[in-house]
C-alpha cells in the first residue's frame, strides 16, 4: 500500500503513514492534501484523489526527539543497505576501529559491511589493509533522516524535506538528488 508524508501545521515533517490513514485525516477534515499521487480512490458515490503529502490543520506538539538509538535497522538505513568498504549489499555490522583494539560501539565507529569485507577486515585497522570508507560514519541527524530512514520515498516529498536535511541523507545512501544532477 502506498504511503503518505504527514506535515505539521508548520510544514515540519512528522512522519509517514499508510494511504488509508492519510485519507481518513483528509475526509475527517483534520488535514489538507498538498500533493496528490495521481491515483483515485473510488467509493459508491465519488472518486477521491489519493494524497501523497498532507498537512495537519492544527499544530501538533512533538515531544523532544533525542538522539537516534544505534540499532542494526537504523545503521542499515543510514548506510543505504550498502557496504561502506566496497558498495555491495551489506549483510553485517562492522566496527571501523575493532572493539578488540579499543573501538567503541558508537555511530562514528560502526558501519554496514558485506560478509566478505567484514571477514577480510577481521580485527585490523583500515590503514593496515589500505582501505578507505565510502563515507565517514556519523550519527544520523535531521528530521528528514527519520522520514527517509523508513524506506518509503516519493519524489513529491522532496520540496517538503529539503529544509530538514533530505539532500544530505539521500546523498549518503547513494540516491541521486536534484542538486547533484544540476551540478553535473
Amino acid at each position: 500500500m502506498p504511503h503518505v508524508l504527514v506535515l505539521n501545521a508548520s510544514y515540519e515533517p512528522l512522519g509517514v503513514v499508510p494511504l488509508r490513514r492519510a485519507l481518513v485525516l483528509v475526509l475527517e477534515n483534520k488535514a489538507i492534501s498538498l500533493e496528490e499521487s495521481g491515483a483515485f480512490l473510488h467509493s459508491a458515490t465519488r472518486a477521491v484523489p489519493a494524497p501523497s503529502v498532507v498537512r495537519l490543520k492544527r499544530f501538533v506538539r512533538v515531544p523532544y526527539r533525542g538522539p537516534v538509538p544505534l540499532t542494526r535497522r537504523a545503521l542499515f538505513a543510514r548506510d543505504g543497505g550498502r557496504c561502506m568498504y566496497c558498495g555491495a549489499v551489506a549483510t553485517s555490522v562492522d566496527h571501523v576501529i575493532p572493539r578488540s583494539r579499543g573501538g567503541q560501539h558508537a555511530w562514528d565507529n560502526v558501519v554496514a559491511a558485506c560478509r566478505r569485507c567484514n571477514h577480510v577486515k577481521a580485527d585490523r585497522h583500515l590503514l593496515e589493509l589500505g582501505w578507505r570508507l565510502r563515507h565517514q560514519p556519523a550519527p544520523p541527524s535531521g528530521l528528514a533522516w527519520r522520514i527517509i530512514g523508513t524506506g518509503h520515498r516519493d519524489p513529491r516529498w522532496m520540496p517538503y524535506l529539503q529544509p530538514y536535511g533530505a539532500e544530505d541523507a539521500l546523498e549518503r545512501i547513494g540516491v541521486p538528488t536534484a542538486t547533484a544532477a544540476a551540478a553535473s
